[in-house]
């Protein structure tokens, strides 16, 4: 499919030799990758059938761990843990004289970490299933989540939808008011606008725990925790188990390209060290992010990132995740100071960190060896090839790729030109400029331009994407509390009444925006061949393309409309087999009647020679 390929075969097969190596590892150590991807089981803290509570951490560098809390009395050191191999601690707490556990659910937790330096530092636990702010207080507490009567799922999974309409969107925004939405808040008020809008697919953006709001949820410190801003752990279960009852897949945005450099309540230096889950030295930090770095050949940073994949499809049920930040992950350079021409050159050797690649490649394996219907989607700038190939030809085994140069081509024109030198030809070019073969995402603007929540659209080669509220024409751009805007709510926020509000046009744009998503429900050209381009006329500035037996007329000139604009069609209603067929039918109704033909050609001549 791409000969451009052939020169880097042998780097290809390394790469896959790598990721089977791996598996085989997790075989011979861990018994295979199901029990692997299920240590948020046996890791962090767990109770007992019998009310034991296990607690369980990795803190390689650590003198000594304690566990101390609202149980005890906050005392630092009468609940020391046990040293095990590997770096590992655990303690184990039996349940009270009346058979409860020791440690109630909603208490405060904190593990006390003693370093050889002679450090006594508090840590929360990286496995925290929930984390809590105090509104003074500017660090998050671990508190213990084991609810009496948890949320049940009611709903199955919906089907893995042919074509992908997907609306991306930030919880904590989705209300006209001046606060932190929450969670029964998207269920109740959003999620039906969403069904009505004809999305069939839901990205849920900074839901992994962040202690800075304003990082739009990049900067994350509890991995296993779902943002408590915005509500408890049942209620984004039941936000996700509604979602689907309506039909709607739900994607989380998930970063493990990097963490948060917060010590006391983030997963750097846990145990004391430089570093336990990241890199030591210059090349465990982000120099721009200002963030730290995994190290994926880690075999507890594996288990880490792989068993957090597995919650949060187990748990929360997520149909699958954006990963966010791929670029930074495929690279050494992390794609500073990189323009990447698309030189193949640029894609393989040692500037690749195939630490990284060979995670990514795990963990699709993993997610789509496990749940066959989860979709995963690579947002990466460097157009790394193979990216969307199946991990057993040698690719990392992504469903889909953003097509990331959209959202800047639009800016760019909108900034840089006037209406009337809007190029045809450039258009087409960005809109249609991938490989063949590789399922993309194309925003038609991205939260990473505009600082907002959004809607896509997925297909084969081609996707649409806005901004959730700018389905509708949201007036106001985003910025979120901080302390440049007096830690203001009025922009982060998405005034959904204007809609509602009959004598505004907002609710016309929100109109065409649901009716372009019904009618791809019916014709799906979202998942159909390449479109064909029959006009790119740059006088008339008029666009013209085929696909799914659609035919798609755009008309960009600022002053010019156009009646009885004569255009080409294909053979509308009529694919490749029904043609084939025909064709065949054709052939057939020639041979028999050249044959009929024959006959009575034969039967006059003799008739002639018997008279």
């Amino acid at each position: 499919m791409d000969p451009y390929l052939k020169p880097f075969e042998n780097d290809l097969q390394r790469r896959y030799g790598l990721f089977k190596k791996q598996l085989t590892l997790l075989e011979e150590a861990e018994g295979g990758f199901d029990q692997f991807t299920r240590s948020y089981k046996s890791y962090g803290v767990q109770r007992m059938p019998d009310n034991n509570l296990v607690f369980k951490e990795w803190a390689p560098a650590a003198e000594a761990l304690f566990l101390t809390g609202d149980f005890n009395g906050w005392d630092n050191f009468s609940h020391p843990y046990t040293k095990k191999e590997f770096g590992k601690w655990e303690l184990h707490i039996p349940p009270k004289e009346d058979k409860t556990p020791a440690v109630a659910h909603n208490s405060k937790l904190k593990v006390v970490v003693h370093t050889s330096a002679g450090e006594r530092l508090f840590r929360i636990s990286p496995w925290a299933k929930y984390v809590t702010r105090h509104e003074k207080s500017v660090i998050y507490d671990w508190v213990h989540w084991d609810p009496p009567q948890p949320y049940i799922h009611k709903h199955p999974r919906p089907q893995k939808p042919r074509s992908l309409r997907i609306y991306e969107s930030h919880v904590g925004i989705a209300s006209p008011e001046g606060k932190v939405a929450s969670y029964s808040n998207f269920t109740h008020n959003v999620l039906p606008r969403i069904k009505d809008l004809g999305y069939n697919c839901i990205q849920l953006m900074a839901i992994m725990e962040h202690a800075y709001y304003a990082s739009f949820g990049y900067q994350v410190t509890s991995f296993f925790a779902a943002s408590s801003r915005c509500g408890t752990p049942e209620e984004l279960k039941e936000l996700i188990d509604v979602a689907h009852s309506l039909g709607i897949i739900v994607l989380l945005d998930v970063v493990h390209s990097h963490a948060s450099k917060n010590t006391e309540d983030g997963l750097n230096r846990f145990d004391g060290s430089d570093s336990c889950f990241f890199h030591s030295g210059p090349r465990g930090e982000h120099s721009l992010w200002d963030s730290r770095l995994f190290n994926y050949s880690g075999w507890e940073v594996l288990r880490f990132l792989l068993s957090n994949l597995r919650w949060w499809m187990e748990e929360y049920r997520f149909d699958g995740f954006r990963f966010d930040g791929v670029s930074s992950m495929l690279y050494h350079h992390h794609g500073i100071g990189s323009g990447f021409s698309g030189d193949y050159a640029e894609y393989f050797g040692l500037q690749v960190d195939e630490d990284s690649l060979v995670y990514l490649m795990l963990a699709n394996h993993i997610l789509h060896t496990l749940y066959e219907d989860c979709i995963t989607i690579a947002e990466d700038v460097s157009g790394m090839p193979t990216l969307c190939c199946p991990v057993q030809e040698g690719g990392l085994g992504f469903d889909y790729r953003l097509a990331m140069a959209i959202p800047d081509k639009w800016i760019q024109i909108l900034k840089e030109f006037k209406d009337e030198d809007w190029n045809m030809g450039n258009i087409v070019f960005t809109m249609t400029n991938r490989r063949y073969g590789e399922k993309c995402i194309a925003y038609a603007e991205s939260h990473d331009q505009v600082l907002l929540s959004g809607n896509l659209h997925s297909s084969k080669t081609s996707l649409l994407c806005l901004i959730a509220g700018n389905e509708f024409g949201h007036p106001e751009w985003l910025d979120f509390p901080r302390v440049g805007n007096n830690e203001s709510y009025h922009y982060a926020r998405r005034q959904f009444n204007l809609v509602d509000t009959d004598h505004l046009r907002y609710w016309q744009l929100y109109a065409f925006d649901r009716d372009m998503n019904r009618t791809e429900d019916k014709y799906g050209w979202l998942a159909a061949s390449p479109a064909y381009i029959s006009v790119k006329h740059e006088g008339d500035k008029v666009i013209v393309f085929e696909r799914a037996n659609v035919i798609f007329i755009f008309n960009f000139h600022p002053t010019n409309s156009y009646s009885n604009y004569r255009v080409a069609a294909g053979p509308f209603g009529i694919n490749k087999l029904q043609l084939l067929l025909l064709l065949q039918f054709i052939y057939f109704s020639i041979l028999i009647f050249s044959f009929i033909y024959f006959l009575i050609f034969i039967y006059l001549f003799i008739l002639q020679w018997q008279n």
